[in-house]
């Protein structure tokens, strides 16, 4: 690869940005619509240069790391301008619509929706890592279709992150799945933190008895709000169906509390626990 245009500069087009300047030769060209986000990622080292999404129709691989409201559009407009050659690819949390928008395009086999599965809870470029990525999962959704030289050429550069490539033939599915081991956790980290931010309002000290089980919890709670709030929306179907499972297990932890049935309670707690034993399977595979 001799270009490589990345759309979007915080953590994961931030963080694959880095590893890309770190395993090949091709000059890294970054674009948002945040100048200042432009400005930190050429001062951190992230990309070489700065670009206007133009750059493409010259690039070997172009990755869109915008927020999922955005990507169908970026996509399309990519696909327009993009060589015969080149591959592009999409990071975004939500896959259904993206897929959808860019069924019929053209240069659809040029197109390859992935997921890696990997970030923290921090934006922008200054939460751009070096092996973010490391032990992790990437999802690719409809690789049948998507050229096999583009799906080739992704997997490529995801094993190279020492990610374990996946694949899904539903973007649909995706969605569904994601749902639950993804985007309800964030909703209940939250949720859990406006719970106790308005409880503080009245118990100033509530804060100093917060423990890192507290802070661990909660910690999805500081991710970007401009990032998830489009997220909740685009996925809102799937993510409707997972709260009215979360919330009946929380309505009947509540009144298997009000019935001070302490059995009920270990019985749950020691079914859930296997919990351990399917992410440890999940983690060996």
């Amino acid at each position: 690869m001799n270009k490589i245009a990345v759309i979007g500069l915080g953590l994961i087009g931030g963080s694959l940005a880095l590893e890309l300047k770190k395993s090949s030769w091709a000059t890294i060209y970054g674009i948002d619509k945040n100048e200042d986000h432009l400005e930190r990622a050429l001062e951190l080292g992230i990309i070489y240069e700065k670009a206007s999404i133009e750059i493409v129709s010259e690039a070997d691989l172009v990755i869109i790391a915008v927020p999922v409201n955005v990507i169908p559009e970026i996509a399309l407009r990519v696909l327009d301008h993009i060589g015969e050659d080149t591959l592009v690819f999409d990071v975004g949390s939500t896959k259904a619509a993206v897929c959808d928008a860019v069924r019929n395009h053209p240069k659809r086999k040029n197109f390859v929706a992935v997921h890696p599965i990997s970030g923290t809870e921090f934006s922008g470029p200054d939460a751009a890592i070096y092996n973010l990525f490391n032990e992790k999962v990437n999802i690719i959704c409809e690789r049948e279709l998507s050229g096999s030289n583009m799906i080739d050429r992704t997997i490529k550069i995801f094993e190279d992150l020492k990610m374990k490539n996946v694949f899904m033939d539903s973007a649909v599915q995706h969605d569904k799945h994601i749902a639950y081991v993804s985007h309800l956790s964030h909703i209940s980290s939250f949720m859990l933190g406006k719970t106790v931010l308005e409880i503080e309002q009245d118990e100033k000290n509530i804060f100093n008895m917060a423990g890192s089980g507290f802070a661990s919890t909660v910690r999805l709670a500081k991710s970007n709000p401009e990032t998830w709030t489009p997220i909740f929306m685009q996925n809102s179907e799937n993510l409707l169906k997972s709260l009215d499972e979360y919330i009946k297990n929380l309505n009947e932890f509540k009144e298997i509390l009000t019935r001070k049935s302490a059995d009920d309670v270990l019985s749950i707690m020691r079914n859930t626990n296997r919990i351990k034993d399917v992410l440890a399977g999940i983690k060996n595979q």
